[in-house]
C-alpha cells in the first residue's frame, strides 16, 4: 500500500479477519487500514485473495492464467473498465510472493450480504427467514440481469486474448471439453472415474457447435454474489472465467438451482422464480435464446466434478475426510451428474453417510 499510494502517510493495517467461510479456493483476508493524507485522518476496510498453495481450482484456459488471483485481477479489471457488472473497487495485484508468501490482489470491502452454501441458503439463513417473496424474486432476477451484462462485454474489445485456450481468436467448446479431458487425467492421477469420463464423452459426441463465445464468469451463483436490498452489489470468484459458448454461465446456474432444491428435497422458496422463468429472463435481456439448457447444464456439472477431485484430495490432506471415504470421486456431484446423464454411478457417495 506504501508503494502504490505515497501519498498516504503513517499507513497501519488493524483489525484483520480471515472469514470462516473462506473455503479451499482462495484465501481470503479482510481488513481495515488507516493513513493521514492532505491533513485529514481517514480509514477504508479492504479485502484481499491470496493465492492458494497448490493454485487454482480448475484447469488453466492459457498460461497466463497460471496464477489465479492474477487471472481474477485481470478479469476484474475488463468488467469495471467496460462497466457491464458490478466488481468490488480494484486496488492492485502483487506478484511478488515475498510480500506475503504467495502472489495476491487487493480490493476495496463491499458491505452486503452474501448467500451461504453452508448450511446451503435454500434451507436456513437470511434467504428463507428473512426475505419476502418479493425479495428473493428481485434477488435472483438481479442476479440474472448481472449475468447477462457480463456476457454483452465484447471480449476482442476488452483486449482478452490472453483468455483464447485456441491462440487463434476461435475459442470453441471442443477445446473446453479436451481442457477439461486433460485436466482430468492429470488431477486423478490413474485413479478412475467412470461418471466423469461418460460426461465428457457424451459433451464431446453431443456438442452444439455454439459459436456465440464470449466472456463467461464460470462461477455464476448466488453465493459468489454480494447483496445489497436483494440486489447485485458486486461480483466475486472470477477464476474460472473463459471464453465460452455463454450459454455455460446460464447451465451452471440451473446446475446450483438443481442442487440447492430439488437435490435437496427442498420445495421452491416463495417467489424464488422457476427455472424456466428465469431463463426467460435471461433471453430477454440478454437477446440470446438459450439454446439447449440440458447439454449447458451437464458442461457445468462436469465442471464441478472435476473440482471435487482436488477439492476432495484437499480434504482428505487436511484430515476432514479418510482416505476410504474417497471424496475426490465418490460425492454428491457425482451422484447428480449421473442423473442428469441418466446413467448408473458405480461409485458411492460416501460423504452422505
Amino acid at each position: 500500500m506504501r508503494r502504490a499510494y505515497p501519498s498516504r502517510h503513517g499507513l497501519t493495517v488493524t483489525d484483520i479477519e480471515i472469514p470462516v467461510s473462506t473455503g479451499f479456493s482462495n484465501e481470503t483476508v479482510i481488513l481495515d487500514a488507516a493513513w493521514t493524507e492532505d491533513g485529514a485522518d481517514r480509514q477504508e476496510r479492504y479485502a484481499v485473495r491470496i493465492e492458494p498453495d497448490d493454485g487454482g481450482m480448475f484447469p488453466p484456459q492459457t498460461p497466463h492464467c497460471a496464477v489465479s488471483v492474477k487471472l481474477q485481477y485481470r478479469a476484474m479489471q475488463a468488467v469495471a473498465e467496460a462497466g457491464v457488472a458490478p466488481v468490488p473497487t480494484l486496488l492492485g495485484y502483487e506478484g511478488d510472493p515475498a510480500v506475503l508468501g504467495a502472489p495476491f490482489f487487493m480490493m476495496g470491502f463491499v458491505a452486503g450480504r452474501v448467500a451461504a452454501d453452508v448450511p446451503r441458503y435454500t434451507e436456513a439463513g437470511f434467504v428463507v427467514d428473512e426475505a419476502t417473496p418479493q425479495e428473493r424474486r428481485r434477488m435472483v432476477l438481479s442476479a440474472i440481469d448481472t449475468i447477462a451484462g457480463i456476457h454483452s462485454l465484447n471480449w476482442r474489445a476488452a483486449d482478452l486474448g490472453w483468455l483464447d485456450p485456441s491462440g487463434t481468436g476461435h475459442p470453441t467448446t471442443a477445446l473446453q471439453i479436451d481442457l477439461y479431458r486433460n485436466h482430468v487425467g492429470s488431477e486423478l492421477a490413474g485413479r478412475e472415474h467412470p461418471v466423469l469420463d461418460a460426461a465428457l464423452d457424451w459433451l464431446q459426441a453431443n456438442d452444439p457447435g455454439d459459436d456465440r463465445v464470449g466472456l463467461t464468469w464460470g462461477d455464476a451463483r448466488l453465493g459468489n454474489i454480494i447483496l445489497a436490498d436483494y440486489r447485485t452489489a458486486a461480483v466475486l470468484d472470477w477464476e474460472v472465467c473463459a471464453l465460452s459458448p455463454t450459454e455455460a454461465d446460464v447451465g451452471w446456474w440451473l446446475m446450483f438451482d438443481r442442487m440447492s432444491f430439488d437435490d435437496m428435497g427442498i420445495e421452491r422458496l416463495d417467489g424464488y422464480p422457476t427455472r424456466d422463468e428465469m431463463i426467460a429472463r435471461y433471453e430477454q435481456v440478454s437477446g440470446r435464446a438459450v439454446r439447449d439448457p440440458h447439454y449447458w447444464e451437464v458442461f457445468g456439472a462436469m465442471r464441478f466434478c472435476t473440482v471435487f477431485i482436488r477439492l476432495g484430495d484437499r480434504l482428505t490432506a487436511a484430515g476432514f475426510m479418510p482416505p476410504d471415504r474417497n471424496p475426490a470421486v465418490g460425492n454428491p456431484v457425482t451422484a447428480a451428474l449421473a442423473a442428469l446423464l441418466g446413467i448408473h454411478n458405480p461409485t458411492p457417495d460416501l460423504l452422505a453417510r
